[in-house]
């Protein structure tokens, strides 16, 4: 059986909500590295676990970092975020020197 298209609107900037369902149904989930393309006027959206070597552009490396720390054990996530708390607590400082 055929599943049913759906219709969704473009805003503003350019995107558009992938219902739940898809998303459940492609094994997509929040932070996810999702690789999209084109090919003859057809958009695809494809779920990856790495990125593309050399690609060292803000939201690879932002998505990278999100995959790589999902994958993490649960200490090692909360020392990261203890020393992002830190990193941003001595910029605030300096903004105040």
């Amino acid at each position: 059986m055929k599943a049913k298209p759906i219709y969704k609107i473009v805003d503003g900037k350019g995107r558009v909500l992938i219902p739940k369902e898809l998303r459940s149904s492609s094994g997509m989930d929040y932070g996810d590295i999702v690789r999209l393309g084109i090919s003859q006027g057809t958009i695809s959206i494809k779920k990856v676990d790495l990125i593309e070597v050399g690609d060292q552009s803000p939201e690879a490396v932002e998505a990278f970092v999100h995959a790589a720390i999902r994958e993490m054990p649960e200490g090692t996530q909360i020392a990261i975020a203890a020393r992002l708390l830190e990193l941003i607590e001595q910029r605030k400082g300096q903004r105040h020197e």
